[in-house]
């Protein structure tokens, strides 16, 4: 394929541009030079066209450039293809860093950009210690900043949703919409992106040097370190800028540098150069893509949400065609103590934690109460705790399954996309307002990736299905992002759920999900077995007769299906079935029935608690019992990772 010139870029950018304006506004080319070269506007449509319409033009080919050369920088640092700020986590570290500095600081007024530079900064400094900062082009370091990407966006939402009356204005600024009403973010973006852009010729050449490795540039007399602070600090710069004048917006970081590439402009200067034409154009396009669909739609569609149905196609697209290093082994799978401790142990330590959270409450005043509930209090506790116990267990035993069939210690439910099919069900649930109950769309969408799932199972690596699962999960960000901007109480009601919420849990829905979970659960018996001896090897296991193919289609049923059902009805609860199978690991199950035994058990009192905490820790406030179990695995997962990295 020939490359396109620089030239033949720019003058269709210059042509998007011009479509992006005219679509924009009502005005006949006479009156928009009027209302340009006029000496003052004469209609109300001009001062719109001069104060808000080219506003938005200007700031989308700055944030295209700007996002497009993080990306690019960050590529060519870690020699990654998938790299960005979003697949490494440090955009949802500055999302993060701003919604809590808005939230839990606002007197101190701390700029924008601060806030997002040092949290995108504490979210690369976390992803090198997880990862290792020469395992930075591996899969997985990209697996290890969804994890943060999953973290942090907890944080974020818990933080949200106790201060929905505040942040409001929060969701509908941060939705990625590129709509303007004056110059002011122009002009504050464009003394913040000139010196960055004056710094990068100066690096280009070191950056070549990158290209043949870290040793062999070291030996050729580069500071390595050096250059690397600076191309980190000007990525997360450049990128912090855009969240800081619009919210999040994906995708534009990822495949301007990727395109660039695949046309051929593989030499740092050509990419950048190619990658900010590029990221001007995609910009450009989702943008009048989002105006246009406007005009049919009863709400605004966010730019971001354009962005990302344009770019999740072209995301799974890449995981599929580019290569990768499939180093994964950022987990440790031996366990933390020799002795092993009988599971009758934890049984009776966990039914006793159980009971207390059954028991445990507060009164009126707010107080502490350990005693057995009133008939209509408990009416409303025990449903609530069965649900959240039984979710727990079905997690565990998925993610166990997962683990083993895929030999991935990151595989989990929420990693493949299964989660992700059960949120764009509900959504599409609540988006059409059928009459139908949206738990059976929940359902519908977990079972279509699932099915999905069992096709390419046979036909693509385990690291390239994880990389699909995450490509649908940043498609639903993308959609989530268009409900999310409204603002409005349906908003908050899909936060809640999307959080994992066992608030209005009947009997009949925990009474319905525990059995669901126990017939699956018997199934997971006759295949630990099959899981035994598909870790031996695809060799061994053909050599005794199994038949690969259908054990592993039938695993990957069994796991999904267990997703399915709690997916449906929680929402996506994350980090859950990713961490607690390597936490049984660690507290000494070596087989397999041990394995999933303790992992149950684990899931059942860790989900346990956090409904106990949703209800009593910030009473009279509820807080989702999903948003909690998955922060706090979140958090463990974080802990386990820094400390096989000390041992390592």
């Amino acid at each position: 394929m020939k490359r396109p010139t620089i030239s033949m870029l720019c003058a269709c950018v210059l042509l998007c541009a011009l479509l992006h304006l005219q679509l924009a506004t009502p005005l006949s080319l006479a009156a928009q030079w009027q209302a340009l070269w006029g000496t003052a506007p004469a209609q109300i449509e001009q001062i719109i066209y001069l104060n808000a319409y080219w506003p938005r033009t200007v700031l989308t080919i700055l944030l295209g450039a700007a996002m497009a050369l993080s990306g690019s920088l960050l590529q060519q640092l870690t020699q990654n293809p998938l790299a960005s700020p979003m697949t490494l986590g440090t955009s949802a570290g500055a999302w993060c860093a701003i919604v809590l500095g808005g939230l839990l600081l606002p007197s101190w007024q701390i700029p924008l950009e601060w806030l997002a530079m040092g949290g995108s900064l504490l979210t690369l400094i976390l992803l090198g210690c997880l990862a290792g900062w020469r395992q930075l082009h591996s899969l997985g370091a990209l697996l290890a900043g969804t994890a943060l990407n999953l973290l942090l966006g907890s944080i974020a939402g818990i933080a949200v949703m106790m201060n929905d009356q505040y942040s409001r204005s929060l969701l509908v600024w941060g939705a990625g919409d590129l709509a303007q009403n004056d110059w002011y973010w122009v002009d504050w973006i464009i003394p913040r992106l000139l010196p960055a852009l004056l710094i990068l010729p100066f690096i280009c050449r070191p950056l070549q040097l990158m290209q043949l490795g870290h040793d062999a540039a070291a030996a050729a007399g580069l500071n390595v370190v050096r250059l690397a602070i600076i191309t980190s600090l000007l990525a997360l710069w450049l990128n912090g800028l855009a969240i800081s004048a619009v919210g999040l917006i994906g995708f534009v970081s990822l495949l301007a540098p990727a395109l660039a590439r695949l046309i051929g402009a593989e030499k740092p200067a050509e990419n950048m150069r190619y990658s900010a034409l590029i990221g001007i154009l995609a910009l450009l396009l989702a943008d009048t893509l989002a105006m246009y669909s406007s005009q049919f739609l009863s709400d605004i569609l966010p730019s971001s949400a354009a962005a990302g149905l344009l770019g999740a196609p072209l995301l799974i697209w890449l995981c599929l065609k580019q290569p990768l290093a499939d180093g994964i082994d950022v987990l440790p799978a031996r366990s933390l103590i020799r002795r092993h401790v009988p599971l009758a142990f934890w049984l009776i330590l966990s039914g006793a934690l159980l009971l207390i959270c059954a028991l445990l409450g507060r009164d009126a005043w707010g107080g502490w109460t350990l005693a057995w509930p009133d008939a209509q209090l408990w009416a409303l506790r025990w449903p609530r705790l069965l649900a959240a116990c039984a979710a727990g267990v079905g997690l565990a035993i998925a993610g166990l399954i997962l683990q083993r069939l895929l030999n991935n210690p990151l595989a989990s439910p929420d990693l493949l996309g299964i989660s992700a099919g059960a949120s764009l069900g509900m959504l599409a649930g609540l988006m059409l307002g059928a009459t139908l109950s949206p738990w059976l769309f929940s359902a519908a969408g977990a079972a279509i990736v699932l099915l999905g799932l069992c096709w390419l199972a046979p036909r693509q690596n385990p690291a390239r299905l994880i990389l699909l699962g995450i490509g649908l999960s940043t498609l639903l960000e993308a959609v989530l992002q268009f409900v999310l901007a409204q603002g409005n109480n349906d908003s908050f009601q899909l936060l809640n759920w999307l959080a994992g919420s066992t608030y209005h849990t009947t009997p009949t829905q925990a009474l319905l999900l525990c059995a669901l979970v126990g017939v699956l659960g018997v199934f997971t018996l006759p295949a630990g077995r099959i899981l035994t001896i598909l870790v031996l090897g695809e060799t061994h296991a053909r050599a005794s007769g199994l038949d690969v193919r259908r054990a592993r289609w039938g695993l990957l049923l069994l796991a999904g299906s267990l997703s399915l059902v709690i997916s449906s009805q929680f929402g996506p609860l994350a980090f859950i079935g990713l961490v607690l199978p390597q936490l049984a690991i660690q507290l000494g199950a070596r087989q397999v029935y041990a394995q999933i035994g303790l992992a149950s058990v684990l899931g059942a009192l860790m989900l346990g608690l956090a409904d106990l905490a949703s209800r009593t820790v910030f009473f009279p406030a509820q807080l989702p019992v999903g948003a909690l179990g998955s922060l706090t695995c979140g958090a463990l997962l974080l802990l386990t990772l820094l400390f096989s990295r000390s041992r390592a």
